[in-house]
């Protein structure tokens, strides 16, 4: 076990992160999957506080719920289960546009696309369908120009709405879970990715994986931490996501932490993170 199981190897990789330039016009937006099949690993809570995060730097940012549990929906306080149009309105109906389906939140310069319970018909209806891994592609041209980053929340799955979000986008940011089990999914989850950029998408990468729900004081938290490193390198976020009790605090707020506990050490991480991303 030795110095290497002591010591925080997250803390070994820290560097100064540049801070990021201002910019004067908005769009074409740089669109991003978050995305792993195992649920509970902190990918939507990371979606909103990202996307949060990226406008204080003046960027504008649309949010994808692509899940039908509607929880990016829920964490920004939008009751979607009550409303008649949401993201399936958008993808399965040609007179419908995302213009159309999206709101605001309460954060500046953050738009969401809300989900619920319909969603779920979508992935039935969608097989039938001519191009059907392209159709959230297809959609997205309509807001592409407003916005600067485009976030899409994939359902905990590899179905069809999950390729229609690496379909459309260019990088995938895997929120990953520092424990065992999180790697071994993150194969098969890699193997799709490879399979979607051969044949539907030869400009998709992974911008990066996320680690989250960190504990640095657990000894195997860090050693699936150093083994993530060890076959990712520098794929891997320098910006830890630390297990903390504000998280869920946010989610009953309906607000993101960036607004809810601006001083946190959450929230300075996904600030962290929103530079980083702004830098790839």
């Amino acid at each position: 076990m030795g110095a290497i199981s002591r010591q925080d190897p997250a803390k070994a990789r820290q560097r100064p992160l540049p801070e990021p330039q201002p910019i004067t016009e908005h769009g074409p937006a740089r669109i991003i999957a978050m995305c792993n099949q195992k649920g509970g690993v902190g990918k939507t809570t990371s979606t909103i506080n990202l996307g949060a995060a990226l406008t204080e730097y003046g960027r504008r940012v649309l949010l994808i719920d692509l899940d039908p549990q509607g929880a990016l929906s829920v964490g920004l306080g939008i009751p979607a289960q009550n409303m008649d149009r949401t993201i399936y309105n958008a993808l399965m109906e040609r007179k419908t546009t995302l213009a159309d389906v999206r709101v605001p939140t309460d954060i500046a310069g953050l738009d969401l696309v809300p989900s619920n319970i319909d969603l779920s018909a979508a992935e039935v209806q969608l097989v039938s369908e001519v191009a059907r891994e392209q159709t959230l592609l297809r959609v997205l041209a309509d807001v592409r120009n407003d916005y600067d980053y485009i976030l899409i929340d994939c359902q905990p799955s590899l179905g069809l709405l999950t390729v229609n979000a690496l379909t459309a986008a260019q990088g995938v940011i895997i929120p990953l879970e520092c424990e065992f089990f999180s790697l071994r999914g993150v194969a098969l989850l890699v193997d799709t990715i490879d399979k979607v950029k051969e044949r539907l998408n030869p400009s998709l990468e992974i911008s990066g994986i996320l680690a989250t729900m960190y504990d640095s004081r657990t000894v195997h938290c860090r050693e699936v931490f150093s083994r993530v490193v060890e076959a990712f390198d520098d794929t891997v976020f320098q910006t830890v996501i630390q297990r903390t009790v504000r998280f869920p605090e946010t989610t009953v707020a309906g607000q993101p932490i960036t607004t809810w506990a601006p001083t946190s050490s959450g929230a300075s991480a996904y600030r962290d993170l929103a530079k980083e991303v702004l830098a790839l």
